[in-house]
């Protein structure tokens, strides 16, 4: 009598993979979304069928699949302002959520929205056109922002004929420009996103490309925070204090809630509040009124803490002993201005980071920077999409590390007071 068979291994949790696409117009972007979407078959029932269909009544021998965004450029040609659109899948082993940005420089704002949550990039180039000015500005921009991997993928290889001589000359360009600008972890990839080539399946035309298909490289990316250790920080955003004349037990409870923006906590660990500098025990971890024990970056969870001291919305808890954040009441930062109005020196903005809010007041803007070179050039004002070194004066101190080091602590967003819009991102130097 043979023995039962062993149940099948759990597959690898690979956790979530943001990541941009993002090239110049007509290099195929919206095709090769479709085409990761298809090929992995993550693509509802309803929707592949409706795309088959718009693409026979177009006369099409095959599925157009770049059908799937053509939505957002009709959002576009309409002159709605949302010009980035979001898309979500999911293999066997991770989770991904793909930002589709636009490709012209008046769009240069929402690239630098929909990548400063990016782990990675893919940069598309046209195969017959190589590296073009676009090409250039969006991987400024990327390495910009802090996108740490960027994939540069060769498209339409079959309009030159497979080439190989096509693609490394590419290669060699863009390395070219790419040391120049202090740009590093560049993976390239030939591909044909129309035929499929090398985006899911490798394909049988590319055989003397021997590194992995794109979607290999996706599922072995490494994710968000996981390029270098980083240190606990717990933005507070609200202070629980249930009231339930019912169940006294509740009336000792105090739960600090909020988003562990980096590093990890568990039960036991010693931590100390910002901006008092008061030092405690964690006593509990809590999701959804249950003790975790321990919880990771990206989580939202209720800390508890052995000793009871006065914490507020917008107070920082970090871990115990050294590398807590300065106060800062002045900011280096570069920014990028999102509004259609001019910013105007003389007014003071609220400044956003984190869960905390204070006032601030622009000192000095050192100099714009043009997307294209990263020329230094002198700056009286900041226009839409301009961006620029700045300093703000603040109100009240904020406890920030710089971008480099910390995405989520080294952000900031500047808001108008008179109607709460976003005006402005900023990345502390």
């Amino acid at each position: 009598m043979s023995s039962p068979s062993a149940p099948p291994a759990e597959p690898e949790d690979r956790g979530l993979l943001r990541f941009l696409t993002c090239g110049s117009v007509d290099d195929g972007k919206s095709t090769l979304i479709g085409r990761l979407l298809y090929d992995s078959k993550t693509l509802l029932a309803d929707t592949l069928s409706a795309i088959e269909k718009t693409s026979q009544r177009r006369g099409l021998a095959s599925v157009d699949l770049s059908l799937l965004t053509d939505g957002l450029q009709a959002e576009r040609e309409q002159g709605i302002t949302i010009d980035v659109a979001y898309r979500y899948f999911s293999t066997g082993t991770r989770k991904y959520i793909i930002a589709d940005a636009p490709g012209h420089e008046q769009y240069t704002r929402n690239m630098v929205t929909a990548a400063s949550t990016a782990n990675l990039a893919i940069i598309l180039v046209d195969a017959r056109k190589g590296v073009l000015a676009q090409t250039r500005r969006h991987s400024i921009l990327a390495h910009l922002v802090g996108i740490p991997h960027l994939v540069v993928a060769i498209n339409k290889m079959d309009l030159v004929g497979y080439s190989q001589e096509a693609f490394s000359k590419i290669m060699a360009d863009y390395l070219e420009f790419a040391g120049k600008r202090g740009i590093e972890d560049v993976h390239f990839i030939p591909l044909s996103a129309l035929n499929g080539d090398m985006v899911v399946e490798r394909g049988e035309n590319l055989g003397w490309y021997k590194g992995p298909a794109l979607l290999d490289i996706l599922e072995t990316a490494a994710p968000a925070h996981s390029e270098h250790a980083e240190p606990l920080r717990f933005s507070v955003q609200y202070v629980c204090r249930p009231q339930d004349a019912a169940n006294p037990a509740l009336h000792d409870y105090r739960g600090f809630m909020g988003r562990i923006e980096s590093g990890a906590v568990k039960t036991g660990d010693a931590v100390s509040v910002l901006p008092s500098g008061l030092s405690t025990t964690v006593k509990a971890v809590q999701l959804g009124g249950e003790d975790i024990g321990a919880a990771l970056a990206e989580q939202s969870v209720t800390l508890l803490l052995d000793d009871d001291i006065d914490i507020s919305r917008g107070d920082m808890i970090v871990a115990g002993g050294s590398g807590a954040p300065p106060a800062q009441k002045e900011i280096d930062a570069i920014i990028c201005w999102l509004s259609e109005s001019p910013l105007d020196r003389a007014r003071t903005f609220l400044i956003r980071h984190t869960t905390r809010e204070v006032r601030a007041r622009l000192t000095s803007i050192a100099h714009k920077l043009d997307v294209n070179t990263l020329e230094r050039l002198p700056a009286e004002k900041l226009v839409m999409n301009d961006i620029a070194r700045v300093r703000f004066k603040l109100a009240q101190p904020v406890f920030a590390d710089p971008y480099a080091g910390n995405r989520a602590t080294g952000a900031f967003i500047v808001i108008d007071e008179s109607n709460n819009n976003t005006v402005g991102a900023g990345m502390i130097q």
